[in-house]
């Protein structure tokens, strides 16, 4: 969700000439989405022609793989979607298995829940992992799952000498009392040596993965795989989690509703999600090239 104000004017390009892209990446709230969580008939028809003209679409997400359902009948071709800020590649098209893992080992979560408690005293933790989600008592009841395995994070870990535990994907903390910024800038202080910390929440909610893992590197890996260069990606984001994959791609686009960090990482900016942004962004793309 984004933090500033929506830009209602015309999407603003980046400078200079850029190559005719072959993938589209793109964050999902507060981006392809609009505020209610629903997909415009004008973003899935953008969506569709992006993959009839041979561009590739990926979705690049913060959400765990069972929340992608929102898209999975807009996927094409590939199917694929990345998950988790990077921790996951999925396959929508065979029921959100998934296709690669690059989990959070549970001896640096372990630390880094550790290191947060001494330098944040009131943090909270919930545990995403393969199998679903298990936290605190104390984490806040965002979304309530009632498979989820309630304890302290020390317990939600202990598997680690376990050959058949789940993956961890991402570590999540959040404090009721610091302002989001700050508590982002405080946990990359104190913990960032052991771990990729960022965060895409409204509230003081931080997103912790694997040492290196981020939307960027993860979407790195699947355009390498496909032959494809940064400068033929274009990506769209509004907050600090979208900000290495903006930074990372040839064409970047901050949404209207984006977050200063995000402005300042795009090379360009579009209007709000709401405004259907991204598809502002692709219609044009389309005619140019047609």
């Amino acid at each position: 969700m984004g933090e500033d104000g929506a830009v209602t004017s015309a999407s603003q390009r980046p400078d200079g000439p850029t190559p005719a892209p072959r993938l589209i990446a793109t964050d999902l709230d507060g981006t392809l989405l609009r505020d209610d969580k629903s997909v415009s008939l004008r973003t899935v028809a953008a969506l569709a022609a992006a993959e009839e003209a041979g561009i590739e679409v990926f979705f690049v997400t913060g959400r765990p793989a069972r929340w992608m359902d929102v898209v999975s009948d807009h996927v094409h071709g590939h199917g694929l979607a990345i998950c988790a800020n990077g921790a996951a590649v999925v396959d929508l098209h065979a029921g959100r298995e998934f296709v690669q893992v690059r989990a959070l080992p549970r001896a640096t979560a372990l630390t880094v829940v550790n290191t947060l408690r001494k330098a944040a005293p009131g943090t909270s933790f919930a545990v995403e992992m393969t199998t679903g989600i298990n936290y605190e008592p104390a984490y806040p009841p965002f979304f309530q799952d009632p498979g989820a395995t309630v304890a302290t994070a020390e317990k939600l870990l202990h598997e680690e000498h376990d050959d058949h535990a789940a993956p961890v994907l991402k570590l999540l903390a959040h404090h009721s009392e610091m302002t989001p910024d700050d508590f982002l800038a405080l946990a990359r202080s104190a913990a960032g040596a052991y771990a990729s910390i960022t965060r895409s929440s409204p509230t003081a909610l931080l997103e912790i993965s694997g040492l290196g893992v981020s939307k960027a590197s993860t979407l790195e890996l699947c355009c390498a795989e496909r032959g494809i260069s940064p400068a033929e990606v274009v990506a769209f984001g509004d907050m600090p989690n979208d900000v290495e994959m903006l930074r990372w791609a040839g064409t970047s686009y901050a949404m209207g509703n984006a977050h200063p960090d995000v402005i300042a990482a795009a090379s360009g900016r579009t209007v709000a999600n709401n405004e259907d942004g991204v598809a502002v962004v692709i219609e044009r793309i389309l005619a140019e090239r047609g």
